[in-house]
Protein backbone atom coordinates (compact mmCIF):
# COMPACT_ATOMS: atom_id res chain seq x y z
CA UNK A 1 0.00 0.00 0.00
CA UNK A 2 1.18 3.58 -0.51
CA UNK A 3 0.43 7.09 0.07
CA UNK A 4 -0.38 7.72 -3.68
CA UNK A 5 -2.61 4.45 -3.93
CA UNK A 6 -4.71 5.86 -0.64
CA UNK A 7 -5.12 9.34 -2.42
CA UNK A 8 -6.61 7.80 -5.67
CA UNK A 9 -9.13 5.86 -3.48
CA UNK A 10 -10.03 9.29 -1.12
CA UNK A 11 -10.42 11.67 -4.41
CA UNK A 12 -12.29 8.78 -5.90
CA UNK A 13 -14.66 8.67 -3.15
CA UNK A 14 -14.58 12.43 -2.50
CA UNK A 15 -15.61 12.55 -6.54
CA UNK A 16 -18.87 10.33 -5.99
CA UNK A 17 -19.82 11.91 -2.52
CA UNK A 18 -19.76 15.60 -4.00
CA UNK A 19 -22.59 14.43 -6.75
CA UNK A 20 -24.74 12.98 -4.20
CA UNK A 21 -27.14 15.81 -3.21
CA UNK A 22 -27.09 17.82 -6.65
CA UNK A 23 -27.95 14.79 -8.17
CA UNK A 24 -29.88 13.26 -6.18
CA UNK A 25 -31.82 16.30 -5.67
CA UNK A 26 -32.68 16.02 -9.19
CA UNK A 27 -33.90 12.78 -9.68
CA UNK A 28 -36.28 13.83 -6.59
CA UNK A 29 -37.79 16.23 -8.34
CA UNK A 30 -37.75 14.17 -11.59
CA UNK A 31 -40.15 11.32 -10.03
CA UNK A 32 -42.14 14.05 -7.93
CA UNK A 33 -43.26 15.36 -11.39
CA UNK A 34 -41.30 18.58 -10.93
CA UNK A 35 -40.14 21.21 -13.78
CA UNK A 36 -36.29 20.83 -13.97
CA UNK A 37 -33.91 22.87 -16.09
CA UNK A 38 -34.04 20.00 -18.78
CA UNK A 39 -38.01 20.13 -18.69
CA UNK A 40 -38.13 22.29 -21.94
CA UNK A 41 -36.21 19.55 -23.96
CA UNK A 42 -37.56 16.73 -22.66
CA UNK A 43 -40.84 17.25 -21.42
CA UNK A 44 -42.64 17.95 -24.91
CA UNK A 45 -40.91 14.54 -25.28
CA UNK A 46 -42.55 12.88 -22.36
CA UNK A 47 -45.30 14.36 -23.79
CA UNK A 48 -45.47 12.66 -27.05
CA UNK A 49 -44.58 9.12 -25.75
CA UNK A 50 -47.70 9.35 -23.42
CA UNK A 51 -49.62 9.90 -26.22
CA UNK A 52 -48.11 7.51 -28.73
CA UNK A 53 -48.85 4.50 -25.78
CA UNK A 54 -51.68 5.47 -24.50
CA UNK A 55 -50.45 6.59 -21.28
CA UNK A 56 -52.61 8.72 -18.68
CA UNK A 57 -50.34 10.81 -16.89
CA UNK A 58 -52.08 11.18 -14.03
CA UNK A 59 -53.37 7.68 -13.55
CA UNK A 60 -51.30 5.49 -10.32
CA UNK A 61 -51.72 1.98 -9.87
CA UNK A 62 -51.93 -0.24 -6.78
CA UNK A 63 -48.83 -1.97 -6.01
CA UNK A 64 -49.91 -5.61 -7.53
CA UNK A 65 -51.02 -3.33 -10.86
CA UNK A 66 -47.48 -1.87 -11.10
CA UNK A 67 -45.37 -5.07 -10.37
CA UNK A 68 -47.20 -6.85 -13.01
CA UNK A 69 -46.38 -3.76 -15.37
CA UNK A 70 -42.92 -4.28 -14.74
CA UNK A 71 -42.80 -8.12 -15.16
CA UNK A 72 -44.59 -7.98 -18.40
CA UNK A 73 -42.05 -4.81 -19.89
CA UNK A 74 -38.89 -7.01 -18.64
CA UNK A 75 -40.39 -10.27 -20.46
CA UNK A 76 -41.49 -8.57 -23.40
CA UNK A 77 -37.66 -6.98 -23.33
CA UNK A 78 -36.32 -10.90 -22.83
CA UNK A 79 -38.42 -11.81 -25.91
CA UNK A 80 -37.01 -9.46 -27.88
CA UNK A 81 -33.30 -9.17 -27.31
CA UNK A 82 -33.32 -13.16 -27.77
CA UNK A 83 -35.08 -13.01 -31.19
CA UNK A 84 -32.68 -9.71 -32.13
CA UNK A 85 -29.58 -12.70 -31.12
CA UNK A 86 -30.89 -15.89 -33.10
CA UNK A 87 -32.23 -13.94 -36.00
CA UNK A 88 -28.82 -11.31 -36.45
CA UNK A 89 -27.39 -13.39 -38.87
CA UNK A 90 -30.29 -12.11 -41.51
CA UNK A 91 -30.90 -8.62 -40.25
CA UNK A 92 -28.91 -5.07 -41.20
CA UNK A 93 -26.01 -3.41 -39.41
CA UNK A 94 -23.96 -6.96 -39.76
CA UNK A 95 -20.74 -6.15 -41.32
CA UNK A 96 -18.90 -8.37 -40.13
CA UNK A 97 -21.33 -11.51 -40.92
CA UNK A 98 -21.96 -12.49 -37.31
CA UNK A 99 -23.92 -15.59 -37.13
CA UNK A 100 -26.72 -16.51 -34.61
CA UNK A 101 -26.04 -16.77 -31.11
CA UNK A 102 -26.80 -20.70 -30.22
CA UNK A 103 -30.26 -20.55 -28.28
CA UNK A 104 -28.64 -21.53 -24.69
CA UNK A 105 -26.17 -18.14 -24.93
CA UNK A 106 -29.01 -16.24 -26.49
CA UNK A 107 -31.39 -16.90 -23.68
CA UNK A 108 -28.38 -16.63 -20.65
CA UNK A 109 -27.82 -13.26 -22.40
CA UNK A 110 -31.56 -12.31 -22.60
CA UNK A 111 -32.29 -12.83 -19.34
CA UNK A 112 -28.82 -11.34 -18.01
CA UNK A 113 -29.18 -7.66 -20.11
CA UNK A 114 -32.99 -8.03 -19.10
CA UNK A 115 -32.44 -8.25 -15.40
CA UNK A 116 -29.41 -5.29 -15.21
CA UNK A 117 -26.96 -8.32 -14.76
CA UNK A 118 -25.17 -8.41 -17.83
CA UNK A 119 -23.22 -11.33 -17.28
CA UNK A 120 -20.96 -11.65 -20.47
CA UNK A 121 -20.63 -15.44 -21.28
CA UNK A 122 -19.49 -14.27 -25.05
CA UNK A 123 -16.72 -12.23 -26.17
CA UNK A 124 -18.93 -8.99 -27.80
CA UNK A 125 -16.74 -7.99 -30.92
CA UNK A 126 -16.59 -11.47 -32.26
CA UNK A 127 -20.21 -12.49 -31.45
CA UNK A 128 -22.91 -9.77 -31.28
CA UNK A 129 -23.89 -7.76 -34.50
CA UNK A 130 -23.81 -3.95 -34.37
CA UNK A 131 -27.59 -4.05 -34.71
CA UNK A 132 -27.62 -6.89 -31.62
CA UNK A 133 -25.59 -4.51 -29.65
CA UNK A 134 -27.03 -1.17 -30.58
CA UNK A 135 -31.32 -1.88 -30.67
CA UNK A 136 -30.10 -5.21 -27.97
CA UNK A 137 -27.94 -4.81 -25.35
CA UNK A 138 -27.59 -0.77 -25.54
CA UNK A 139 -30.95 -0.80 -24.94
CA UNK A 140 -31.73 -3.22 -22.42
CA UNK A 141 -28.81 -1.23 -20.58
CA UNK A 142 -31.07 2.11 -20.30
CA UNK A 143 -34.47 0.11 -19.56
CA UNK A 144 -33.68 -2.59 -17.22
CA UNK A 145 -31.56 0.07 -15.11
CA UNK A 146 -34.37 2.06 -15.16
CA UNK A 147 -36.71 -0.55 -13.88
CA UNK A 148 -34.16 -1.15 -11.16
CA UNK A 149 -34.64 2.83 -10.03
CA UNK A 150 -37.94 3.27 -10.08
CA UNK A 151 -39.10 0.03 -8.49
CA UNK A 152 -36.74 1.39 -5.60
CA UNK A 153 -38.51 4.91 -6.24
CA UNK A 154 -41.89 2.87 -5.65
CA UNK A 155 -40.52 1.26 -2.43
CA UNK A 156 -39.57 4.57 -0.93
CA UNK A 157 -43.30 6.04 -1.79
CA UNK A 158 -44.19 3.40 0.15
CA UNK A 159 -42.28 4.76 3.11
CA UNK A 160 -42.99 8.71 2.58
CA UNK A 161 -47.04 7.88 1.54
CA UNK A 162 -49.71 7.31 4.20
CA UNK A 163 -53.00 5.79 3.85
CA UNK A 164 -52.57 5.26 0.17
CA UNK A 165 -53.71 2.69 -2.28
CA UNK A 166 -50.85 3.42 -4.90
CA UNK A 167 -47.46 3.25 -5.80
CA UNK A 168 -47.12 5.68 -8.96
CA UNK A 169 -47.57 5.01 -12.43
CA UNK A 170 -44.73 2.49 -13.90
CA UNK A 171 -45.00 3.66 -17.50
CA UNK A 172 -44.47 7.49 -16.68
CA UNK A 173 -41.96 6.58 -14.10
CA UNK A 174 -40.56 4.74 -16.47
CA UNK A 175 -40.57 6.92 -18.91
CA UNK A 176 -39.38 10.08 -16.68
CA UNK A 177 -36.29 8.06 -15.78
CA UNK A 178 -34.82 7.47 -19.01
CA UNK A 179 -35.38 10.57 -20.63
CA UNK A 180 -34.35 13.00 -17.75
CA UNK A 181 -31.99 10.98 -16.13
CA UNK A 182 -29.93 8.09 -17.89
CA UNK A 183 -30.10 9.59 -21.54
CA UNK A 184 -28.25 12.79 -20.68
CA UNK A 185 -25.88 11.63 -18.38
CA UNK A 186 -25.45 8.81 -20.78
CA UNK A 187 -24.75 11.57 -23.36
CA UNK A 188 -22.62 13.55 -21.40
CA UNK A 189 -19.86 10.34 -20.40
CA UNK A 190 -20.35 9.46 -24.30
CA UNK A 191 -19.12 12.66 -25.85
CA UNK A 192 -16.05 12.84 -23.02
CA UNK A 193 -15.26 9.09 -23.90
CA UNK A 194 -15.20 10.02 -27.78
CA UNK A 195 -13.21 12.92 -27.06
CA UNK A 196 -10.94 10.87 -25.50
CA UNK A 197 -10.39 8.37 -28.48
CA UNK A 198 -13.37 5.43 -27.60
CA UNK A 199 -14.10 4.29 -31.24
CA UNK A 200 -18.00 5.09 -32.10
CA UNK A 201 -18.63 4.44 -35.47
CA UNK A 202 -20.80 2.01 -37.88
CA UNK A 203 -17.46 0.81 -40.13
CA UNK A 204 -16.53 -2.48 -40.58
CA UNK A 205 -13.42 -4.05 -38.35
CA UNK A 206 -9.93 -2.84 -39.63
CA UNK A 207 -7.50 -5.24 -40.84
CA UNK A 208 -3.57 -4.82 -39.97
CA UNK A 209 -0.72 -6.42 -41.46
CA UNK A 210 1.84 -7.24 -38.79
CA UNK A 211 5.84 -6.59 -39.76
CA UNK A 212 5.65 -10.49 -39.64
CA UNK A 213 3.34 -11.02 -42.24
CA UNK A 214 0.49 -11.72 -40.30
CA UNK A 215 -3.25 -10.63 -40.51
CA UNK A 216 -4.64 -8.83 -37.45
CA UNK A 217 -8.77 -7.84 -37.07
CA UNK A 218 -8.75 -4.94 -35.03
CA UNK A 219 -12.15 -4.49 -33.88
CA UNK A 220 -14.37 -1.10 -33.43
CA UNK A 221 -17.79 -0.17 -33.90
CA UNK A 222 -20.79 2.31 -31.74
CA UNK A 223 -18.37 1.33 -28.62
CA UNK A 224 -19.17 4.83 -26.68
CA UNK A 225 -22.16 4.68 -26.57
CA UNK A 226 -22.96 1.59 -24.95
CA UNK A 227 -19.91 1.97 -22.74
CA UNK A 228 -21.52 5.25 -21.13
CA UNK A 229 -24.65 3.24 -20.28
CA UNK A 230 -23.00 0.08 -19.41
CA UNK A 231 -21.09 2.33 -16.32
CA UNK A 232 -24.15 4.33 -15.46
CA UNK A 233 -26.62 1.60 -15.56
CA UNK A 234 -24.06 -0.52 -13.64
CA UNK A 235 -24.44 -3.00 -16.30
CA UNK A 236 -21.53 -4.30 -17.55
CA UNK A 237 -21.41 -6.52 -21.00
CA UNK A 238 -18.81 -4.44 -22.46
CA UNK A 239 -18.21 -3.79 -26.21
CA UNK A 240 -14.94 -5.59 -26.15
CA UNK A 241 -14.93 -8.95 -24.31
CA UNK A 242 -12.12 -7.55 -21.71
CA UNK A 243 -14.80 -4.55 -20.64
CA UNK A 244 -12.81 -1.71 -19.65
CA UNK A 245 -9.09 -3.69 -19.89
CA UNK A 246 -9.41 -2.90 -23.25
CA UNK A 247 -7.87 -0.04 -24.70
CA UNK A 248 -10.48 1.38 -27.24
CA UNK A 249 -13.43 0.86 -23.90
CA UNK A 250 -10.54 2.66 -21.75
CA UNK A 251 -8.08 4.43 -23.61
CA UNK A 252 -6.20 6.76 -20.36
CA UNK A 253 -6.54 8.14 -16.98
CA UNK A 254 -8.97 10.47 -17.94
CA UNK A 255 -11.17 7.62 -19.06
CA UNK A 256 -10.65 5.33 -16.22
CA UNK A 257 -11.60 7.93 -13.87
CA UNK A 258 -15.06 8.54 -15.13
CA UNK A 259 -15.81 5.21 -15.89
CA UNK A 260 -15.37 4.52 -12.35
CA UNK A 261 -17.22 7.64 -11.09
CA UNK A 262 -20.11 6.39 -13.22
CA UNK A 263 -20.82 3.42 -12.06
CA UNK A 264 -21.72 4.36 -8.33
CA UNK A 265 -22.78 7.83 -9.06
CA UNK A 266 -27.12 7.12 -9.60
CA UNK A 267 -26.67 4.36 -7.06
CA UNK A 268 -25.28 6.75 -4.35
CA UNK A 269 -27.00 10.19 -5.36
CA UNK A 270 -30.56 7.48 -4.71
CA UNK A 271 -29.93 7.66 -0.93
CA UNK A 272 -30.23 11.52 -1.30
CA UNK A 273 -33.30 11.07 -3.09
CA UNK A 274 -34.51 8.71 -0.47
CA UNK A 275 -34.35 11.48 2.04
CA UNK A 276 -36.13 13.99 0.27
CA UNK A 277 -39.09 11.86 -0.73
CA UNK A 278 -39.44 10.87 2.64
CA UNK A 279 -39.25 14.28 4.17
CA UNK A 280 -35.87 13.31 6.38
CA UNK A 281 -32.75 13.89 4.21
CA UNK A 282 -30.91 12.99 7.40
CA UNK A 283 -32.32 9.68 7.08
CA UNK A 284 -30.68 9.89 3.13
CA UNK A 285 -27.51 10.19 4.89
CA UNK A 286 -27.42 7.67 7.39
CA UNK A 287 -28.12 5.34 4.41
CA UNK A 288 -25.26 6.47 2.45
CA UNK A 289 -23.23 5.97 5.76
CA UNK A 290 -23.87 2.72 6.02
CA UNK A 291 -22.81 2.27 2.55
CA UNK A 292 -19.76 4.39 2.71
CA UNK A 293 -18.97 2.14 5.55
CA UNK A 294 -19.33 -1.20 4.23
CA UNK A 295 -17.39 0.39 1.18
CA UNK A 296 -14.78 1.92 2.47
CA UNK A 297 -14.07 -1.65 4.74
CA UNK A 298 -14.25 -3.85 1.76
CA UNK A 299 -11.91 -1.32 0.10
CA UNK A 300 -8.85 -1.29 2.70
CA UNK A 301 -8.98 -5.18 2.89
CA UNK A 302 -9.05 -5.57 -0.82
CA UNK A 303 -6.12 -2.95 -0.84
CA UNK A 304 -4.55 -4.69 1.39
CA UNK A 305 -4.66 -7.70 0.33
CA UNK A 306 -3.69 -6.97 -3.39
CA UNK A 307 -0.69 -4.92 -2.19
CA UNK A 308 1.19 -8.30 -0.61
CA UNK A 309 2.74 -10.24 -3.01
CA UNK A 310 1.20 -13.67 -4.82
CA UNK A 311 2.61 -16.50 -2.32
CA UNK A 312 2.41 -18.56 -5.45
CA UNK A 313 4.75 -16.53 -7.06
CA UNK A 314 7.08 -15.88 -4.13
CA UNK A 315 6.69 -20.19 -4.25
CA UNK A 316 8.27 -20.33 -7.66
CA UNK A 317 11.38 -17.63 -6.32
CA UNK A 318 10.02 -15.39 -8.77
CA UNK A 319 10.06 -12.29 -6.07
CA UNK A 320 13.95 -11.98 -5.07
CA UNK A 321 14.77 -8.72 -7.58
CA UNK A 322 13.62 -5.13 -5.75
CA UNK A 323 12.77 -4.55 -9.62
CA UNK A 324 10.76 -7.67 -10.30
CA UNK A 325 6.85 -7.63 -10.93
CA UNK A 326 5.61 -8.51 -7.29
CA UNK A 327 7.65 -5.14 -6.26
CA UNK A 328 4.77 -2.87 -5.47
CA UNK A 329 2.52 -6.18 -5.03
CA UNK A 330 0.07 -8.96 -6.42
CA UNK A 331 0.26 -7.13 -10.48
CA UNK A 332 -0.85 -10.13 -12.13
CA UNK A 333 -3.70 -9.55 -14.22
CA UNK A 334 -4.03 -5.97 -13.38
CA UNK A 335 -3.83 -3.21 -15.80
CA UNK A 336 -0.47 -2.10 -15.82
CA UNK A 337 -1.38 1.58 -16.81
CA UNK A 338 -3.57 2.36 -13.55
CA UNK A 339 -1.81 0.21 -11.05
CA UNK A 340 -3.50 -1.50 -7.94
CA UNK A 341 -5.32 0.66 -6.18
CA UNK A 342 -7.32 1.77 -9.68
CA UNK A 343 -7.78 -2.13 -9.97
CA UNK A 344 -8.93 -2.45 -6.02
CA UNK A 345 -11.31 0.87 -6.69
CA UNK A 346 -12.87 -1.10 -10.27
CA UNK A 347 -12.96 -4.53 -8.80
CA UNK A 348 -15.18 -3.06 -5.45
CA UNK A 349 -17.06 -0.75 -7.68
CA UNK A 350 -18.06 -3.39 -9.96
CA UNK A 351 -18.67 -5.90 -7.58
CA UNK A 352 -20.89 -3.25 -5.47
CA UNK A 353 -22.73 -2.30 -8.54
CA UNK A 354 -21.86 -4.28 -11.86
CA UNK A 355 -19.48 -5.92 -13.92
CA UNK A 356 -17.33 -3.81 -16.02
CA UNK A 357 -13.64 -4.22 -14.32
CA UNK A 358 -10.60 -2.91 -15.30
CA UNK A 359 -8.44 -6.17 -14.22
CA UNK A 360 -8.43 -10.01 -15.51
CA UNK A 361 -11.51 -9.78 -13.87
CA UNK A 362 -11.15 -10.98 -10.63
CA UNK A 363 -9.45 -14.35 -11.03
CA UNK A 364 -6.18 -12.93 -10.40
CA UNK A 365 -6.96 -11.36 -7.27
CA UNK A 366 -5.18 -12.64 -4.47
CA UNK A 367 -7.55 -15.06 -1.93
CA UNK A 368 -8.61 -12.26 0.41
CA UNK A 369 -8.52 -9.76 -2.65
CA UNK A 370 -11.19 -12.07 -4.20
CA UNK A 371 -13.18 -12.94 -0.84
CA UNK A 372 -14.33 -8.80 -1.24
CA UNK A 373 -15.97 -8.36 -4.04
CA UNK A 374 -17.69 -12.21 -3.48
CA UNK A 375 -18.61 -11.21 -0.02
CA UNK A 376 -20.44 -8.07 -1.51
CA UNK A 377 -22.28 -9.87 -4.22
CA UNK A 378 -23.49 -12.09 -2.04
CA UNK A 379 -24.92 -9.38 0.67
CA UNK A 380 -27.15 -8.62 -2.05
CA UNK A 381 -25.48 -5.92 -4.02
CA UNK A 382 -26.11 -3.41 -1.57
CA UNK A 383 -23.36 -1.42 -0.69
CA UNK A 384 -24.27 0.92 -3.54
CA UNK A 385 -24.84 -2.09 -5.45
CA UNK A 386 -26.85 -1.74 -8.95
CA UNK A 387 -29.08 1.38 -9.81
CA UNK A 388 -32.05 1.47 -7.68
CA UNK A 389 -31.93 -2.41 -6.47
CA UNK A 390 -29.10 -1.69 -4.18
CA UNK A 391 -31.33 1.09 -2.40
CA UNK A 392 -33.98 -1.30 -2.70
CA UNK A 393 -32.45 -4.42 -1.00
CA UNK A 394 -30.56 -2.13 1.59
CA UNK A 395 -34.01 -0.70 2.70
CA UNK A 396 -34.97 -3.90 3.33
CA UNK A 397 -32.28 -4.92 5.38
CA UNK A 398 -33.05 -1.48 7.26
CA UNK A 399 -36.53 -3.33 8.00
CA UNK A 400 -34.76 -6.17 9.47
CA UNK A 401 -32.77 -3.98 11.72
CA UNK A 402 -35.59 -1.98 12.81
CA UNK A 403 -37.59 -5.05 14.06
CA UNK A 404 -34.26 -6.26 15.58
CA UNK A 405 -34.27 -3.01 17.22
CA UNK A 406 -38.03 -3.09 18.35
CA UNK A 407 -37.35 -6.55 20.36
CA UNK A 408 -34.68 -4.69 21.81
CA UNK A 409 -36.56 -2.13 23.28
CA UNK A 410 -39.41 -3.82 24.09
CA UNK A 411 -41.79 -2.28 21.24
CA UNK A 412 -43.39 -2.70 18.01
CA UNK A 413 -40.89 -2.11 15.71
CA UNK A 414 -41.04 1.21 13.52
CA UNK A 415 -39.15 2.62 10.79
CA UNK A 416 -39.60 6.68 9.43
CA UNK A 417 -43.12 6.49 11.08
CA UNK A 418 -44.06 3.47 9.70
CA UNK A 419 -45.14 0.38 12.51
CA UNK A 420 -43.29 -3.26 10.90
CA UNK A 421 -45.50 -5.67 11.66
CA UNK A 422 -45.06 -9.01 10.36
CA UNK A 423 -46.31 -9.28 6.78
CA UNK A 424 -43.25 -6.39 5.82
CA UNK A 425 -41.00 -8.11 8.12
CA UNK A 426 -41.75 -11.56 6.20
CA UNK A 427 -41.43 -9.64 2.84
CA UNK A 428 -37.96 -8.30 3.70
CA UNK A 429 -36.97 -11.64 4.99
CA UNK A 430 -38.49 -13.76 2.16
CA UNK A 431 -36.65 -11.50 -0.49
CA UNK A 432 -33.42 -11.44 1.69
CA UNK A 433 -33.23 -15.06 1.61
CA UNK A 434 -33.80 -15.65 -3.04
CA UNK A 435 -29.71 -14.85 -2.43
CA UNK A 436 -28.28 -17.34 0.15
CA UNK A 437 -30.95 -20.10 -1.45
CA UNK A 438 -30.05 -20.08 -5.23
CA UNK A 439 -26.46 -19.10 -4.68
CA UNK A 440 -25.74 -22.00 -2.10
CA UNK A 441 -27.85 -24.39 -3.97
CA UNK A 442 -26.96 -24.17 -7.71
CA UNK A 443 -23.57 -23.62 -6.29
CA UNK A 444 -23.85 -27.03 -4.51
CA UNK A 445 -25.40 -28.54 -8.02
CA UNK A 446 -22.47 -27.91 -10.01
CA UNK A 447 -20.23 -29.01 -7.61
CA UNK A 448 -21.68 -32.31 -7.78
CA UNK A 449 -22.96 -32.77 -11.78
CA UNK A 450 -20.75 -33.43 -14.23
CA UNK A 451 -21.76 -30.87 -16.90
CA UNK A 452 -20.48 -28.43 -13.66
CA UNK A 453 -17.40 -30.03 -13.04
CA UNK A 454 -16.40 -30.32 -16.91
CA UNK A 455 -16.17 -26.60 -17.04
CA UNK A 456 -13.46 -25.83 -14.38
CA UNK A 457 -9.87 -25.22 -15.30
CA UNK A 458 -8.56 -25.00 -11.99
CA UNK A 459 -8.92 -28.15 -9.03
CA UNK A 460 -9.02 -27.61 -5.31
CA UNK A 461 -10.57 -24.46 -3.19
CA UNK A 462 -9.87 -22.28 -6.51
CA UNK A 463 -11.84 -24.28 -8.74
CA UNK A 464 -14.49 -24.06 -6.31
CA UNK A 465 -14.68 -20.45 -5.40
CA UNK A 466 -15.28 -19.86 -9.29
CA UNK A 467 -18.24 -21.95 -9.20
CA UNK A 468 -19.88 -19.87 -6.18
CA UNK A 469 -18.37 -16.36 -7.42
CA UNK A 470 -20.35 -17.77 -10.88
CA UNK A 471 -23.68 -18.25 -9.03
CA UNK A 472 -23.24 -15.30 -6.49
CA UNK A 473 -23.00 -13.18 -9.50
CA UNK A 474 -25.87 -14.29 -11.33
CA UNK A 475 -27.89 -14.23 -8.18
CA UNK A 476 -26.85 -11.07 -7.04
CA UNK A 477 -27.39 -9.62 -10.71
CA UNK A 478 -23.74 -8.41 -10.57
CA UNK A 479 -22.50 -9.77 -13.55
CA UNK A 480 -18.56 -9.97 -12.88
CA UNK A 481 -16.29 -13.40 -13.23
CA UNK A 482 -13.47 -14.86 -11.62
CA UNK A 483 -13.02 -15.77 -15.25
CA UNK A 484 -11.50 -19.30 -14.67
CA UNK A 485 -14.60 -20.97 -15.28
CA UNK A 486 -15.54 -21.93 -18.93
CA UNK A 487 -19.27 -20.64 -17.91
CA UNK A 488 -20.55 -20.47 -21.89
CA UNK A 489 -22.15 -24.01 -21.85
CA UNK A 490 -25.49 -24.94 -22.16
CA UNK A 491 -25.54 -26.37 -18.22
CA UNK A 492 -24.05 -22.89 -17.77
CA UNK A 493 -26.03 -20.86 -19.48
CA UNK A 494 -29.30 -22.19 -18.08
CA UNK A 495 -28.38 -22.57 -14.70
CA UNK A 496 -26.77 -19.23 -14.47
CA UNK A 497 -30.16 -17.47 -16.68
CA UNK A 498 -32.38 -19.36 -13.80
CA UNK A 499 -30.03 -17.83 -11.07
CA UNK A 500 -30.55 -14.17 -12.61
CA UNK A 501 -33.83 -14.48 -13.26
CA UNK A 502 -34.39 -15.46 -9.10
CA UNK A 503 -32.30 -12.74 -8.05
CA UNK A 504 -34.29 -10.44 -10.11
CA UNK A 505 -37.75 -11.00 -9.53
CA UNK A 506 -37.93 -13.05 -6.75
CA UNK A 507 -36.91 -10.19 -4.81
CA UNK A 508 -38.95 -7.59 -6.68
CA UNK A 509 -42.14 -9.13 -5.75
CA UNK A 510 -42.02 -9.64 -1.81
CA UNK A 511 -40.52 -5.87 -1.73
CA UNK A 512 -43.36 -4.60 -3.57
CA UNK A 513 -45.36 -6.04 -1.68
CA UNK A 514 -43.90 -4.92 1.43
CA UNK A 515 -44.06 -1.32 -0.53
CA UNK A 516 -47.86 -1.73 -1.10
CA UNK A 517 -48.45 -2.31 2.53
CA UNK A 518 -46.00 0.23 4.11
CA UNK A 519 -47.80 2.96 1.46
CA UNK A 520 -51.37 2.02 3.13
CA UNK A 521 -50.27 2.71 6.90
CA UNK A 522 -50.36 6.16 9.17
CA UNK A 523 -46.99 8.05 10.11
CA UNK A 524 -47.06 7.66 13.41
CA UNK A 525 -45.07 10.54 14.85
CA UNK A 526 -41.90 9.97 17.14
CA UNK A 527 -41.54 9.23 20.55
CA UNK A 528 -39.41 9.31 23.20
CA UNK A 529 -39.35 5.20 22.94
CA UNK A 530 -38.56 5.58 18.96
CA UNK A 531 -35.25 4.20 17.98
CA UNK A 532 -32.98 6.64 16.72
CA UNK A 533 -32.60 6.21 12.84
CA UNK A 534 -30.30 9.03 11.76
CA UNK A 535 -27.34 8.68 14.01
CA UNK A 536 -24.15 6.34 14.77
CA UNK A 537 -26.28 3.74 16.88
CA UNK A 538 -28.31 2.96 13.46
CA UNK A 539 -25.73 3.04 10.97
CA UNK A 540 -23.64 0.56 13.67
CA UNK A 541 -26.97 -1.45 14.26
CA UNK A 542 -27.30 -1.56 10.03
CA UNK A 543 -24.05 -2.43 9.43
CA UNK A 544 -23.71 -5.21 12.26
CA UNK A 545 -27.70 -6.82 10.93
CA UNK A 546 -26.16 -6.74 7.61
CA UNK A 547 -22.81 -8.53 8.76
CA UNK A 548 -24.31 -10.88 10.77
CA UNK A 549 -27.32 -11.92 8.47
CA UNK A 550 -24.54 -12.10 5.65
CA UNK A 551 -21.65 -13.86 7.30
CA UNK A 552 -23.82 -16.73 8.84
CA UNK A 553 -25.46 -17.18 5.60
CA UNK A 554 -22.03 -17.43 3.50
CA UNK A 555 -19.61 -18.27 6.26
CA UNK A 556 -19.47 -22.25 5.20
CA UNK A 557 -19.11 -21.78 1.70
CA UNK A 558 -16.64 -18.91 1.81
CA UNK A 559 -14.59 -21.14 4.40
CA UNK A 560 -14.40 -23.76 1.56
CA UNK A 561 -13.37 -21.04 -0.71
CA UNK A 562 -10.93 -18.17 -0.85
CA UNK A 563 -10.19 -18.56 3.08
CA UNK A 564 -9.17 -22.14 2.52
CA UNK A 565 -7.42 -21.23 -0.61
CA UNK A 566 -5.90 -18.21 1.39
CA UNK A 567 -3.98 -20.62 4.00
CA UNK A 568 -3.39 -23.48 1.41
CA UNK A 569 -1.35 -20.49 -1.03
CA UNK A 570 0.87 -19.52 2.23
CA UNK A 571 1.59 -23.04 3.34
CA UNK A 572 3.31 -23.37 0.63
CA UNK A 573 0.74 -25.64 -1.65
CA UNK A 574 -0.25 -24.74 -5.23
CA UNK A 575 -2.88 -27.74 -5.70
Amino acid sequence: MTANGWIQIAIYAVAVTICVKPLGLYMAKVFDGERTFLSPIFRPVERVIYAVCGVKENEEQHWTTYTIAALLFSLFSFALLYALQRLQAVLPFNPQGMAAVSPDSSFNTAVSFTTNTNWQGYSGETTMSYLTQMAGLTTQNFVSAAVGIVLAIALIRGFARRSAKSLGLFWVDLTRCVLYILVPLSIVVALVLIWQGVPQNLGAYTTAHTLEGAKQVIAQGPAASQIAIKQLGTNGGGFFNVNSAHPFENPNAITNFIEMWALLVISAALTYTFGRMVGNTRQGWAIFAVMGVLWLGGQSVCYWAESQPSPKLAAMHIDQAPSDLQAGGNMEGKEVRFGIANSTIWANATTDASNGSVNSMHDSFTPIGGLVPMLNIQLGEIVFGGTGSGLYGMLLFAIVAMFVAGLMVGRTPEYLGKKLEAKEVKMAILAILVTPVFVLGMTALASVLPAGLAGLNNAGPHGFSEILYAFSSGTGNNGSAFAGLSANTPFYNTTIGMAMLAGRFLWIVPMMAAAGSLAEKKIVPPSAGTFPTTGPLFVGLLVGVILIVGGLTFFPALALGPIVEHFAMHAGSLY
